[in-house]
């Protein structure tokens, strides 16, 4: 089955403590381990930032510190931002001068124009 979501698509966090924020998406788990568990995954560009802890190597010359990064969002608590309407919207796969695109389902209009 075809993605419906791609790498620098524009997501909206449908779900969890990130609810409501938009961002890109930067990573695309698939049928990876990830978290210890198996499944589906997305990382969305500045949502659902984890602190790590790093601790400091003299012998590299690097300073330890607390890191922020993106943490991973389960693949069906995402939806894909329609920006004409500025809501989340579902996809559908039409075919259109013989190559097959992604559509959004309320307007029909190209999820990548």
């Amino acid at each position: 089955m075809a993605a419906k979501i791609k790498l620098g698509d524009r997501v909206m966090v449908m779900t969890g403590r990130a609810k409501g924020e938009v961002g890109s998406v930067l990573r695309i788990f698939k049928k990876e381990r990830r978290n210890g568990t198996f499944g589906t995954g997305v990382v969305v560009e500045g949502v659902n930032m984890l602190s790590h802890y790093i601790k400091a190597n003299p012998q590299d010359n690097e300073q330890g510190g607390i890191i922020k990064k993106e943490g991973v969002i389960d693949y069906s608590n995402v939806a894909l931002f329609n920006s004409s309407t500025s809501k989340p919207d579902h996809v559908k796969f039409m075919v259109r001068d013989g190559k097959k695109q992604r559509v959004f389902k309320s307007d029909g209009s190209l999820v990548d124009a």
